[in-house]
C-alpha cells in the first residue's frame, strides 16, 4: 500500500543478483530538506524490516523527533531520503505487486532478492533525484543491515555511516523464515501465500495482528505506551490499534522475503572496505540486537581499520530506544554529522 506521504519511481526493468528480474520496479520514497546545488547533502535513512518510508513531517513518522529543521538531523542543512525497501508493502515493488505475466500479485512467486539488490533499487533512485554523494546512510534495525551493505559496496558515495540497533550480519537461518511460513499456513484462505482474494479481515490478517503484537512487545513499545500515556489500559488499547492498522497494510509475504534477505546477510568479511566514519548506536535493553554484540562488532572494525564510534543508550525501551528516547543519543547523533557528514 502507498502511503499518502510517498512518491513513487519506476524503471522498466531491473535485474536481480540471484538471476530474477522485474519488469518494472518501483521504488516508493518520502523527503524533506533541499538537495544542494552539488547534489551532496543528501542523507539516506534506511528503515526497519515491518516499518515504511514516513519517518517525518508529522507525528505519524517513526523518527520525526530526530528529523527536521534544527533537529539532529537538520532538513535545513540536509536532504533526507527514505525510500521503502525492496520487497516491502509501501509502495515498492514486492509480493503484493502486480506480476505482468498473470495481472495478479505475485505473492510467493516474487523473485528472492538479497541486500546488493535493495542497495542497486536505491542507488538508481538516488541517481533520478540528482544525488552525488550521501552526506550520511544512516539505518535502524534491518536498516541497519542496508546502510552496512552500502558503505561495503560503495566506500566513496557517503562521508558518514549510521548503524542503529543493527548489526553487521543478519540475525537467525533458515528455520527463522520456516517459523514465519508455517505460522500463516495455519491460517484459513492462506493458500500457499496467494491470500489476497481472502478476506480482508479474516485469517490472516487476525495472525498478522498476533504476530504484531508479540513484535511490539517484543520492541518495549507496549513500555513506551505505558509510560507516555499512564494508564495500562489506555496503552494496551493503542498498542491494539498499531497492530491493527499495521496488518490491514503489510503483505505477510514480504515478512517471509525480507526476513529471507536478512539472513543472508553478511558483512563482516567485508567490514575493511569501509571507508566512511561510522556510528554504532545500541540499547541496553535491546533482545533482537544486545549490547554484547558491540564489543566484538568494535573489535572487527578496529582490526579492518575503519573509523568507529560506539553509543549505548541507556533505556528501557528495547528495541524501541531509539525512538522512545532519542533525546538520549540524538545529541551523539548530530555532533557525529557535524563533525563527519558536512561537505568539504
Amino acid at each position: 500500500m502507498l502511503l499518502p506521504t510517498s512518491k513513487t519511481y519506476t524503471v522498466p526493468e531491473f535485474a536481480l543478483v540471484g538471476g530474477g528480474r522485474l519488469a518494472p520496479l518501483t521504488i516508493a520514497y518520502e523527503t524533506w530538506g533541499t538537495l544542494a546545488p552539488d547534489g551532496r547533502n543528501a542523507l539516506l535513512l534506511c528503515h526497519g524490516y515491518t516499518s515504511n518510508p514516513h519517518a517525518a513531517g508529522d507525528e505519524a513518522g517513526w523518527w520525526h523527533n530526530l528529523i527536521g529543521p534544527g533537529c539532529a538531523v537538520d532538513t535545513d542543512r540536509y536532504f533526507v531520503v527514505c525510500s521503502n525497501m525492496l520487497g516491502s508493502a509501501f509502495g515498492s515493488s514486492g509480493p503484493q505487486s502486480i506480476d505482468p505475466a498473470t495481472g495478479r500479485p505475485f505473492g510467493p512467486s516474487f523473485p528472492d532478492f538479497v541486500l546488493p539488490d535493495m542497495v542497486a533499487a536505491q542507488r538508481l533512485l538516488l541517481e533520478h533525484l540528482g544525488v552525488r554523494q550521501l552526506a550520511a546512510v544512516m539505518g535502524f534495525s534491518f536498516g541497519g543491515h542496508v546502510a552496512t551493505q552500502w558503505s561495503v559496496a560503495h566506500p566513496n558515495f557517503m562521508r558518514a555511516t549510521i548503524i542503529v540497533a543493527s548489526g553487521i550480519k543478519g540475525r537467525g537461518d533458515a528455520t527463522t523464515v520456516d517459523a514465519i511460513e508455517q505460522r500463516f499456513a495455519k491460517c484459513e484462505g492462506w493458500n500457499g501465500g496467494d491470500y489476497y482474494n481472502s478476506d480482508p479481515g479474516g485469517s490472516v490478517h487476525s495472525e498478522l495482528k498476533r504476530l504484531r503484537l508479540d513484535t511490539l512487545r517484543g520492541y518495549g513499545v507496549d513500555v513506551s505506551l505505558r509510560d507516555r500515556l499512564g494508564d495500562d489500559t489506555a496503552a494496551a488499547a493503542a498498542l491494539d490499534k498499531l497492530a491493527d492498522d499495521w496488518a490491514g497494510h503489510f503483505d505477510a509475504n514480504s515478512l517471509v522475503k525480507l526476513r529471507r534477505a536478512a539472513i543472508r546477510f553478511d558483512g563482516r568479511p567485508h567490514v575493511a572496505r569501509i571507508k566512511s566514519p561510522v556510528l554504532y548506536v545500541l540499547s541496553r535493553t535491546d533482545a533482537l540486537f544486545p549490547p554484547d554484540i558491540a564489543p566484538p562488532t568494535m573489535q572487527l572494525f578496529a582490526d579492518a581499520g575503519v573509523n568507529a564510534e560506539y553509543f549505548e543508550i541507556d533505556s528501557e525501551y528495547g528495541h524501541f530506544a531509539p525512538s522512545g528516547d532519542w533525546q538520549k543519543w540524538g545529541p551523539t547523533l548530530e555532533s557525529f554529522l557535524d563533525r563527519h557528514a558536512r561537505a568539504a
